[in-house]
């Protein structure tokens, strides 16, 4: 009989928000996987946990070396715990690669609910919470963050993003760039810690606010793309967003359709500021 992958999720401040079957998971376990081991030690011990399981790292660095090793202690009857430094396991966080060899190899896969730094964002945010997309970090370089930020430029549903706080201000400035100056977003800082602060305002706001020095876990939410209406979007926006989806892969034919869909234009409008727009000296 195979065993058991239990992905548990661990506070991503106050450990009080720890859920109660965390602590018996983790005293049960026989193998626990820690994206770092000093802070689970931590965790348990302000958990007040004795841990009998055998305990190995499982972090970026070696997640792919290490989850065969794990799939074997599964394959032999085993109950795997995978904990990561804050939240949910796989989620912009190691896990994914585990969860789909467990899944192939036929192997249950259950989970300890916990905080999400995702949902407690986005609830906190003030922005449309009724449809979202989650799109993690984005690229370093700023041509391949900028290029990213343009492929969801028309995206309706609340967007939600991790960052780096050194790298703040610039993908805020970014944003801005991408989405239009007055995006109305929220930058969370160090949630469900003692110094946690919610930043609402527009984009360009938020940019030059961030440009003054930020420090902590930030989880930033955009919201959406406004509906678009054919008198809203001027030939030179037709194209721009046909190019960004072009830059993200897609034939041109296919751009211009998806474009003329969203605007709710004739494909041949979208052609034609196409054409125009190349032709132009």
């Amino acid at each position: 009989m195979t065993g058991t992958l239990v992905l548990a999720g661990t506070p991503i401040g106050d450990v009080a928000d720890a859920p109660p079957r965390l602590a018996a998971e983790l005293a049960a376990a026989e193998v626990i996987a820690a994206e770092d081991t000093r802070r689970l030690r931590r965790l348990t011990q302000a958990l007040g946990v004795h841990t009998t399981g055998r305990v190995v790292s499982y972090f970026e660095g070696n997640e792919s070396a290490r989850t065969p090793e794990l799939v074997e202690a599964l394959a032999g009857g085993a109950r795997v715990l995978l904990v990561t430094d804050a939240g949910m396991p796989s989620v912009s966080d190691p896990g994914y690669r585990l969860v789909a060899a467990a899944v192939e190899r036929d192997i249950k896969v259950t989970a300890v609910p916990g905080p999400s730094a995702v949902l407690t964002a986005l609830a906190v945010s003030g922005l449309p919470v009724d449809r979202f997309c989650f799109e993690g970090f984005l690229p370093r370089k700023a041509g391949e963050r900028l290029g990213r930020l343009r492929e969801v430029a028309a995206e309706r549903r609340t967007l939600v993003y991790f960052e780096a706080p050194h790298r703040l201000d610039d993908t805020l400035a970014a944003m801005a760039e991408a989405f239009g100056p007055d995006r109305r977003a929220a930058v969370c800082r160090e949630l469900t810690k003692t110094y946690e602060e919610v930043k609402r305002g527009g984009l360009k706001d938020l940019a030059a606010w961030a440009a003054e020095g930020v420090r902590g876990e930030i989880t930033i939410v955009v919201e959406g793309a406004p509906e678009p209406g054919p008198q809203d979007l001027t030939a030179e926006e037709l194209v721009r967003r046909v190019r960004a989806r072009e830059e993200a892969g897609e034939r041109r034919k296919e751009a211009i359709a998806a474009v003329a869909a969203e605007a709710g234009l004739p494909k041949r409008e979208v052609f034609d500021a196409v054409v125009a727009a190349k032709n132009a000296p």
